[in-house]
């Protein structure tokens, strides 16, 4: 056999062996993803998150995919004419938006999901909040302050955060072999539909399932400091520190957010990663040196 083919039989074989400890100690764990950025619209990094997703199935892992769709939601909103308008980050959801929004979250990308794990040799799973009533949700108003007036109340329509989770449907699903697929939508008291930050569900998710882990796919290499390196390992001290000199910024806060609520309400660990690469999952989940930034509790 010529060396460098032996070589490369080694390497795979080390790979194997490195990923052993990490396959036994997350068997039968609950591992939450957030699934979007880059991940979500490039085509072969579709299919790697796919195989990724199945083949934590088949080791024993738990998987369960919160996904979301903007990109997607403006889109069709162009295509129909519609523009999108956005406040602090949230896009201003009316009702004819809120039909974008279900019919291209909870339709278009969460059944492509479904049939990508699906062609890949799993059997996912495609939900809204509102299937088995399971995430309840309400209105966010959002207050803006202005030093030349009174602070302002700004409706934002159909905008919700997670009110409670019932983990039932979810559970049932996923300890019968299945990998639930869940769209960001939830529902409210007043039986309307709410569109929620799927960072925040996948959150909430995690916190009400104790999963093991929380994973948060990024078109980022993780948290970067002044300095533009990479910050491997934080812990929740960490985080308020950096976000108080200002190297945690912008759209990194909401996801550290939340990844320190899931931290306090007993979530084992948060890896914030970059989706841009290629089997950022396995890589992170299964390798010594992961992909992203790994937070702890302390």
């Amino acid at each position: 056999m010529p060396a460098n083919q032996l070589d490369q039989q080694n390497r795979i074989a080390h790979v194997l062996i490195e990923s052993l400890p990490y396959i036994q100690k997350f068997k039968g764990k609950t591992v939450v993803i957030k699934y979007g950025g880059n991940a979500m619209t490039d085509d072969q990094l579709k299919h790697f998150f796919a195989q990724d997703i199945v083949l934590m199935k088949l080791v024993g892992i738990n998987p369960i995919v919160v996904h979301g769709g903007g990109p997607q939601i403006g889109a069709l909103l162009e295509k129909l004419g519609k523009s999108s308008e956005f406040i602090d980050g949230m896009r201003v959801t009316d009702r004819e938006t809120m039909d974008v929004v279900e019919m291209v979250l909870g339709g278009l990308v969460n059944k492509e999901i479904v049939n990508l794990i699906n062609r890949h040799g799993g059997k996912a799973v495609g939900l809204t909040g509102k299937d088995g009533d399971f995430i309840r949700a309400r209105k966010i108003n959002m207050r803006k302050n202005s030093p030349e007036q009174a602070s302002e109340i700004i409706d934002l329509g159909h905008v919700g955060e997670v009110s409670s989770i019932d983990s039932a449907v979810v559970d049932m699903l996923g300890h019968s072999g299945f990998i639930p697929v869940i769209a960001p939508i939830g529902v409210g008291d007043d039986g309307r539909s709410y569109n929620i930050n799927a960072d925040l569900v996948a959150g909430k998710i995690a916190e009400v399932l104790n999963a093991e882990k929380l994973i948060l796919l990024t078109n980022t290499t993780g948290i970067m400091d002044k300095q533009n390196n990479l910050l491997t390992g934080l812990s929740i001290d960490d985080i308020s520190e950096l976000t108080a000199d200002g190297t945690i910024s912008e759209g990194m806060i909401p996801k550290t957010r939340c990844a320190t609520d899931a931290l306090k309400s007993g979530v084992k660990s948060v890896h914030i990663i970059d989706g841009r690469v290629e089997h950022a999952l396995l890589l992170e989940l299964f390798t010594d040196q992961g992909v992203g930034t790994l937070l702890v509790a302390r």
